[in-house]
Parts: structure tokens; C-alpha cells; sequence
């Protein structure tokens, strides 16, 4: 006989999710196994946060739905994590997870999961019923595609286990892009007629939109930038000034800092992107969706709600065939950053020098994925990436150890390209399970770890003065972690070391690389310096 559980994963089959990834335990076995039994593919984690941060990348980089499977209690507790990084970044993401019986009522398994659930701004779903069954998952399924949320669907146990009630599961009519009032637009395409140094700053909400921002940022003089979450969206373009904010090199900050109109498109143009509202003496206007956006970080004087291709295209249309140079008087010369003098020692390599010697090894059809920490700067402003599918940055709660879980899943989206994960190595260290994941699943990944053997960022916080015992570790030979793990290890100490990557990256990559960088210690990395300003 047909359980709920098994109705509730045949459902979710067909209205077309794309992967699922997950730790099965008694609670999600049945509704897992549906998943899979149907087509699915399925990945097993060894970390319900891995799972949950493998399919928030696998989303972002896929542009498909993903669904995580987790046990109940204790199997979302340990997923909260990832779950609120998906939450805070607005990743379409559906979460099912198992929920104890309403009557076991002293079950170990038992918390308030609903709280929890809101408590980290995901949205909390219930399968009520046998009855209700299909209902309340097209319903769940439609809030994270519709609505780009994080949504938890809860499966009681006793729900679960009932007869199913079949029904018919419609896939919801996708909603069409919301197109901008006209006097808004009116008002944004006189604002550009009036500027002489006009800059876009796209965000996550514009990676949909280059082609027209493009053809916006042409006729109007604009320059193009890109906040963390977009890197690689104007890719190549010669007026492309890369990430604004904390990463932006000395030049690109100038340029934006001397803009008379700063357009932020799909782009929160938060404290990160504006260097705490330093980036901003011009006239700002946004471009969103949600109205709610505007000015929750910063002044804005004009607001636009509307899907940023759309308002691109109407406001190029109501120009009406005027066209300036604006910010493309002239060339605009070298924006990336280059390394000042290297600063390497006879046993430990600049992170600098690294960074800028790995962009030139590895191929250019590549995925970065960079966790969180000190080091995040280095490879965020040094790795060049083809597109905005070149670089994952799950960094919307700011917590280490995600960074392995993100490649993964972004290797999972986008395995025509070499993955690519950044770390730190507090933050490898606090998410190793998974480098067995990408061991078991053969996938040819360059994991890089920035190894200062401690917290970098306490460090350069609190200060040289202070008692740093509880930050600061013996030198670990992670290189042969990794090989423990199935992994090629490779200790670099110096550039010479990297030949190590050049004869991985020539041999059959047959299994993951995984780089022991021993770095110098940079007193505190430039960007931080501006985030703790």
C-alpha cells in the first residue's frame, strides 16, 4: 500500500525538482527513497549543514529547485545553519523534514519545529493530512519557486505512515515579471540624461539581466559593477569594474566613489557592497522587486519596483534614442587587483602572491566557491571567473564552514567547469565531512586552504595585545588529512610548490586536489580593516 510519504515524494518527482541531497534517518527513509525511486538523483551527506548548503548552491548555481531530506528534531537542528544562510539569501530551496507525531508528546525527537523553523526566517509548511497531502506540497513547492523562499515542509511521522490519497499535483503557473510603472521609469531615464558619471551596481536579483544592462549601461555612459553574490556577471566587458564594496580594488573604489548616479539593480547596496556608505556621494536609485529593499541599508532617492530586465528595457526605450559617454571618456586601465611586493618568507607564501598564481594555473572554465574568514578577500578579488555562474558566495550569515558544502553543490550544477573551493582552514577543518562526499562522488575539485593556523579575523579584531591562546593553533598537516580523505595532498609553502597544481591539473584528476597553502600572516586583511571600521 501507497503511503502519504510516498505520495508527498512521487509529487514533488513531478512537478520537476531537480536534485535532492539530504542524511536519511527513520523519519525521511520512505519519503527519500520516493524521491529517488522516480528519478531523482540524491545525495547522501554526511552533515545534515552540508546537505543543506550543498543544495543552497546547487539552486543558486542551477537556476533548478533542489530539496534537502532531513530526519526530524535533532536532523533539522544540525541543518539550521545552512538553512538560514538559504533563508537570508532568498534561495528558492525546499526543505522537507520529518516532524514526531502530534500525540508523542515526550518523544526524544521533539521540539517546537514550526519556531524554529520561522525563527530563522524560512517559511514553516505542514503536511496536514492523507487528504491535504498534494495540496500542502504544490503549495510549498510554489513559495520557494514563485516567491523565491526558503521553505521547511514538515512530515509528521503519523502522517506519513497513513494510506495515501492520491490527487492531481498541477504545477502553479509561473507568475510573469512584474514590469515598472511608467512614471517610475520616466523618472529613472531622466535621472540618467542628467548624469555624467553614471554607475551600475548589479546584484544577485540582476543575474538574469546582463544583456540589458548592458545595452542600458552602453547608450548611457554607465560604468558596470557587481556586488559579492554577482561576480562574473559583466565578465569581460571592458567598462566591467568587478565587485564594489569591500573587495573593489583602490581603482574600482574610486571610480564608484566619484559617480554622480549610482543604480543599484537587484542589489540590497548594503554596508558589504558600499563600504559603509563611502561608495555612495552620488544620487542613488534602486531597482527591485520588493519595495521593502528600498533604503533598508542606505539613502535612496528614487526607487523603482520592477524585474530589473524590464526596467533596463523600458528605461532604454524611453531615452527614446538619446545616447551619452558619460563615465567612457576614456579606457578605463587596470581595476583588478595586482600583488604589491610579495611578502613571502622562506616557509610560508603572501596569500597574494598565491591567489594571483593560482588565477593564472587553473583554467579559466571554472566555479570558485569561498567560504568565510580573514582569508575570504584573497581569492574573492584574485580568482577571475568566466560568468555569474563562476563564482558561489554563501555568505548571507556569515559563517565558516560552509565553503566545502557550497563547491560541492556547485559542482553538482555546473560539472563542465573545474570546482573550485576556498577556505580557510579553521573553516575546512569545521566542515571536513564532506571532503569524504566529494572523495566518494570522484569529482574533480582544487580545494585551496588558506592556513594561517588560526582565527584570522579574531585576530586582527581584537588585536595584537590581547590574549589570542584561544584562537590561535599548532601548524596541522592538512595536506595529509586529505589524503587520509582519498584526496592528492600538496603543501605549498612557496610558489615553487605550485607546480604541485600544474601536474594535478595535467594528470587524470581522478581525484580531488587538496592544497595545504601555508600563508603569512597579513595583520588583518585589507577588507576586514574596512569591516571593523
Amino acid at each position: 500500500m501507497s503511503t502519504t510519504a510516498d505520495l508527498v515524494g512521487a509529487t514533488l518527482a513531478e512537478l520537476g525538482v531537480a536534485q535532492a541531497f539530504g542524511v536519511v534517518g527513520s523519519g525521511n527513509f520512505v519519503v527519500t527513497g520516493a524521491l529517488v525511486a522516480r528519478g531523482v538523483p540524491f545525495v547522501a551527506a554526511r552533515h545534515e549543514c552540508g546537505a543543506t548548503v550543498m543544495a543552497d548552491a546547487y539552486a543558486r548555481m542551477s537556476d533548478r529547485l533542489p530539496v534537502v531530506t532531513l530526519h526530524q528534531g535533532c536532523g533539522l537542528t544540525n541543518a539550521l545553519t545552512g538553512i538560514t544562510e538559504a533563508a537570508k539569501s532568498r534561495t528558492p530551496l525546499l526543505v522537507l523534514t520529518a516532524d514526531t507525531p502530534g500525540a508523542a508528546v515526550t518523544a526524544n525527537f521533539r521540539i517546537d519545529q514550526d519556531a524554529a523553523i520561522r525563527a530563522v526566517g524560512a517559511v514553516s509548511e505542514r503536511v496536514h493530512s492523507p487528504a491535504s497531502a498534494v495540496a500542502d506540497t504544490v503549495r510549498a513547492y510554489r513559495k520557494a519557486v514563485h516567491e523565491r523562499r526558503t521553505v521547511v515542509l514538515n512530515l509528521p511521522l503519523d502522517v506519513q505512515a497513513a494510506p495515501a490519497v492520491p490527487g492531481p499535483a498541477t504545477v502553479p503557473v509561473v507568475p510573469r515579471p512584474v514590469r515598472p510603472d511608467a512614471d517610475a521609469v520616466a523618472s529613472l531615464a531622466n535621472a540618467l540624461r542628467g548624469a555624467r558619471r553614471p554607475v551600475f551596481v548589479a546584484g544577485r536579483g540582476a543575474r538574469h539581466a546582463a544583456d540589458s544592462l548592458r545595452a542600458l549601461a552602453e547608450a548611457t555612459g554607465a560604468l558596470l559593477a557587481t556586488s559579492a553574490v554577482a561576480h562574473g556577471l559583466f565578465a569581460g566587458d571592458p567598462w566591467s569594474l568587478g565587485i564594489s564594496g569591500g573587495f573593489a580594488s583602490p581603482r574600482t573604489a574610486a571610480l564608484i566613489a566619484d559617480a554622480d548616479l549610482v543604480v543599484g539593480w537587484g542589489c540590497a547596496l548594503n554596508k558589504w557592497t558600499t563600504k559603509h556608505g563611502a561608495l555612495l556621494g552620488a544620487t542613488v536609485a534602486q531597482v527591485d522587486l520588493d519595495p521593502a529593499a528600498f533604503g533598508a541599508h542606505t539613502r535612496v532617492g528614487l526607487g523603482v519596483v520592477g524585474d530589473v530586465a524590464w526596467t533596463a528595457r523600458d528605461v532604454l526605450a524611453a531615452l527614446d534614442g538619446y545616447t551619452q559617454d558619460g563615465y567612457r571618456t576614456a579606457p578605463l586601465g587596470e581595476v583588478r587587483w595586482t600583488p604589491p611586493a610579495d611578502e613571502s618568507t622562506a616557509d610560508r607564501i603572501d596569500p597574494r602572491v598565491l591567489s594571483a598564481r593560482l588565477d593564472a594555473l587553473l583554467p579559466a572554465a571554472r566555479t570558485v566557491s569561498v567560504d568565510s574568514g580573514n582569508f575570504m578577500g584573497y581569492p574573492s578579488a584574485y580568482l577571475s571567473v568566466p560568468d555569474e555562474y563562476g563564482f558561489c558566495f554563501t555568505q548571507a550569515f556569515q559563517s565558516i564552514g560552509l565553503g566545502l558544502a557550497t563547491a560541492l553543490g556547485a559542482a553538482l550544477a555546473r560539472p563542465d567547469r573545474l570546482p573550485v573551493a576556498a577556505l580557510g582552514d579553521g573553516g575546512f577543518l569545521m566542515g571536513v565531512a564532506e571532503l569524504e562526499t566529494v572523495v566518494r562522488l570522484g569529482i574533480p575539485m582544487v580545494v585551496v586552504v588558506y592556513d594561517d593556523a588560526a582565527y584570522g579575523a579574531e585576530i586582527h579584531h581584537f588585536g595584537r595585545d590581547a590574549d589570542l591562546s584561544t584562537v590561535t593553533f599548532p601548524d596541522t598537516g592538512l595536506a595529509a588529512i586529505g589524503e587520509g580523505f582519498g584526496c592528492a595532498g600538496l603543501t605549498v609553502r612557496t610558489v615553487a610548490d605550485l607546480d604541485g597544481v600544474t601536474r594535478w591539473l595535467d594528470g587524470p584528476r581522478d581525484r580531488p586536489l587538496l592544497v595545504d597553502a601555508k600563508i603569512t600572516d597579513d595583520g588583518g586583511s585589507w577588507w576586514l580593516a574596512e569591516a571593523f571600521r
